[in-house]
């Protein structure tokens, strides 16, 4: 008889009350119970990691078959891997989706269409951009409308779009945080494809309407319905999982002129919405894939 598997879903104890979280905690936790897996919700509150000469220790107790980490705290990823966890996703992918510029240089080379992304020079919180020079050579690559993204946002925040100099100025000067610039997809303006995938498949897909914004985030007032990716769409988002190596997540992919072009990639993607206008749990398929990889 094979013994039950068990994980946890590690989520952040500061962001768990919202209703996106609870919700996608509640999925995963009956998916697996329809799978007989022991899995319950660990917040990263409760894994505080203990790091001195001897090496990393993780007050975990006993030690679970698999994690879904559900949170961007990197650094708790890296030691529970270190510990000797497998982590869905793992800590490097974590850390490459989380950073838009990591993404970027992640992705560059490998024949994925994308906007032309030019990554900003480092500042720092509290020192901002002193300096404007550097603008002059990315107004002159990129022209205007420009989009301006920090490193790090979810839900299509911290992301503005530049009609002109004094626009981009006055974007930058606002901020204390790593940019980066990319090419405005005009033909996609308030539209954009989200592909769900995992283990190497496209699962499900929705198409993400908003009229009065260029950003097509359903946090910003979007619409969705279900949507049948293209060859080409879910071609694309198997590439960009692969190059940087995730078990799932939710790609965002823009409408090009000559085909799609990547915009995000989000390696702990929330899935009620995509259930609601799919009828398709991704939930029920994340589960299948690490019964796969980690079962007996």
């Amino acid at each position: 008889m094979m013994r039950q598997l068990s994980g946890w879903i590690v989520s952040n104890r500061f962001l768990g009350a919202q209703e996106k979280f609870v919700q996608l905690n509640q999925r995963l936790l009956s998916a697996a119970s329809r799978r007989n897996l022991s899995l319950r919700v660990v917040t990263n509150d409760q894994l505080l990691v203990k790091a001195d000469r001897q090496g990393l220790q993780v007050e975990t107790g006993d030690k679970p078959d698999f994690v879904i980490f559900m949170d961007k705290d990197v650094r708790l990823a890296q030691a529970l891997e270190r510990s000797g966890m497998r982590l869905f996703n793992t800590a490097r992918a974590i850390e490459i989706c989380d950073d838009k510029s990591l993404t970027a240089l992640a992705i560059a080379g490998f024949g994925i269409d994308m906007s032309m992304t030019i990554l900003g020079p480092k500042t720092f919180d509290g020192i901002g951009y002193s300096s404007l020079e550097f603008l002059k050579e990315i107004e002159q690559k990129i022209g205007f409308p420009m989009v301006v993204k920090e490193c790090f946002g979810s839900f299509g925040q911290q992301v503005a779009l530049a009609q002109d100099k004094e626009q981009l100025a006055g974007i930058v000067l606002q901020t204390s945080k790593s940019l980066i610039f990319q090419e405005f997809i005009a033909e996609s303006a308030g539209r954009d494809v989200r592909i769900n995938v995992v283990g190497g498949r496209v699962v499900a897909s929705m198409l993400r309407i908003n009229p009065n914004d260029f950003r097509a985030n359903v946090t910003n007032g979007a619409s969705i319905q279900a949507y049948q990716p293209t060859a080409d769409e879910s071609a694309m988002a198997l590439q960009v999982c692969a190059a940087i190596g995730v078990d799932f997540a939710g790609v965002d992919l823009l409408f090009g002129k000559d085909g799609p072009v990547f915009c995000e990639i989000n390696a702990s993607a929330h899935i009620e919405n995509i259930y609601q206008c799919t009828g398709i749990d991704v939930s029920e398929t994340m589960l299948d894939h690490i019964m796969q990889e980690v079962g007996e």
